[in-house]
């Protein structure tokens, strides 16, 4: 879920108007660019996303595009029974995106049919800057059940993976277990996961490295072990970024499935740690063993830090901020010198601290704002780890 939402993060931030200046943030570094079959110029994230069957709701696996019509021919003649389910309702906020969405083809088919005949760029509005403009507020506590519920963003045919041996919801069929996820990484899904990585390896045209995010507390844990073992031996050289999520609580616990969740977290760490330039948790949660502590809380934010939809979006603007270095348009730094620097004598394991919102005044530097703390330092642990105390930032 914080992957979407960061992406999601990362989409608001872009900017398609030819004229306006560019921004401090390089976006292309995990946006792409491509067309589809009307010409249409697109954007969508340098993503491969991998869930469960019944994760996608009202998402397409394949997207909605590079759609066409279909042109194949029915060549069955033998007698077929059909069998009807009423689809996922989508939200007020999905419905509304269509609409933008509709409106917004309409206008640049309008504009590209103009420029014909007038010379001169034309500025067409996008759905970020129409759902700035439109400010309708959005209470979705009630119907987001999963990522896509929200999601904001178009997906390149080639990013959803789902793993249709395990199920998203219900009681049988779940991926709970490191093991699991570990067996998982071999056959079809390993085919699929390397073709989709060369394809977007290869139209990079400088290859910093591999940003992983994966909840550590299910079997996806063993999953992203795997994942990151391969990406340690297929791309040598390349920093590789882990960040191991963590949910504050699941609506299925029981103390056998806390247990599961502890031996998931203590094995995915240290498995991939092992194969990760770095690895940094991000959580709300106040530990992970059985026993955490509460949430930490932030002053100025409302936020229910047992929904999802709440605290994924509280680790996505932290993922937002932590990874600035290597997306800044100018002297920037590439993702492996920044995992590097961060993983000091060997230590590849990291903790992150973080302020919503930082407590700096426009105009004023950090040192300034910093001295106005004295010893009560404004961050809050965002990686299962104590409170900052004694004017240091790791308890």
């Amino acid at each position: 879920t914080s992957s979407v939402t960061f992406g999601v993060y990362q989409d608001a931030a872009l900017s398609y108007e030819s004229e306006s200046p560019p921004g401090e943030i390089q976006s292309d570094v995990v946006f792409r660019e491509g067309q589809t079959l009307g010409g249409h110029v697109t954007y969508t994230p340098r993503l491969i996303a991998m869930d469960l069957k019944g994760s996608l709701r009202t998402l397409r696996q394949e997207g909605r595009l590079y759609e066409g019509e279909d042109t194949s021919a029915v060549t069955w003649e033998g007698g077929v029974m059909m069998h009807k389910e009423s689809p996922p309702k989508k939200n007020s906020f999905l419905e509304d995106l269509d609409h933008l969405d509709e409106e917004i083809l309409a206008e640049l088919d309008f504009s590209s049919s103009s420029q014909l005949q007038h010379s001169g760029a034309m500025s067409v509005e996008t759905v970020n800057s129409r759902l700035t403009r439109v400010q309708k507020s959005y209470r979705l506590e009630g119907s987001v059940k999963v990522w896509s519920d929200f999601l904001r963003i178009h997906l390149h045919p080639r990013t959803v993976s789902v793993i249709h041996q395990y199920n998203h919801d219900g009681e049988a069929h779940r991926l709970e277990a490191f093991g699991q996820g570990e067996s998982l990484l071999k056959g079809a899904l390993l085919e699929e996961l390397e073709d989709k990585l060369h394809f977007f390896v290869e139209e990079c045209d400088y290859l910093q490295g591999f940003q992983l995010l994966c909840d550590v507390a299910d079997g996806f844990a063993g999953l992203g072990s795997k994942v990151t073992e391969l990406l340690q031996d297929s791309y040598g050289g390349r920093g590789v970024l882990t960040w191991g999520t963590c949910p504050v609580s699941r609506p299925d616990s029981s103390p056998v499935r806390n247990l599961y969740h502890l031996l998931n977290c203590s094995l995915g760490v240290v498995h991939m740690a092992a194969h990760s330039s770095l690895l940094c948790p991000l959580t709300l949660r106040g530990g992970l063993g059985r026993q955490p502590r509460p949430p930490p809380e932030f002053p100025h934010l409302s936020c229910d830090p047992s929904l999802w939809y709440h605290s994924s979006a509280v680790l996505a603007l932290a993922l937002d901020a932590l990874t600035v270095p290597y997306r800044l348009r100018n002297n920037s730094v590439p993702l492996w010198q920044m995992a590097d620097s961060l993983a000091s004598s060997g230590r590849t394991v990291a903790a992150a601290y973080g302020a919503v919102p930082f407590p700096m005044m426009h105009g004023s530097g950090l040192p300034d704002a910093l001295s106005a703390c004295a010893e009560a330092l404004p961050w809050k642990p965002l990686s299962a780890c104590p409170e900052a105390g004694g004017g240091r930032c790791y308890g």
